[in-house]
C-alpha cells in the first residue's frame, strides 16, 4: 500500500467516526428536545392547577399551614 492509500483509509476511518458521532449526538438532542417540551407541558398544567386554585379562593388546607414552631 502506498502513503497515500494509508492517509485515504485514516481519513475514511476518521469521517465514518465523525459521521457515526454526528448522529448519535443529534438522537440525543432529539430526545432532549421531546423531554423538555413534556417538561414545559407539565409545569404549564401545574402553573393552571395552581392558578384556579387560587382564583377559586380556596382555603389553605391544614397541610398548606406553617407549624408553630417557625
Amino acid at each position: 500500500m502506498s502513503n497515500y492509500d494509508v492517509r485515504f483509509a485514516e481519513i475514511e476511518a476518521k469521517l465514518t467516526l465523525a459521521e457515526d458521532l454526528l448522529e448519535t449526538l443529534n438522537t440525543t438532542i432529539y430526545r432532549q428536545q421531546q423531554h423538555i417540551e413534556r417538561l414545559e407541558r407539565d409545569l404549564r398544567a401545574m402553573r393552571d392547577q395552581v392558578e384556579s386554585m387560587s382564583a377559586a379562593g380556596d382555603p389553605a388546607g391544614p397541610r398548606d399551614e406553617i407549624p408553630p414552631h417557625y
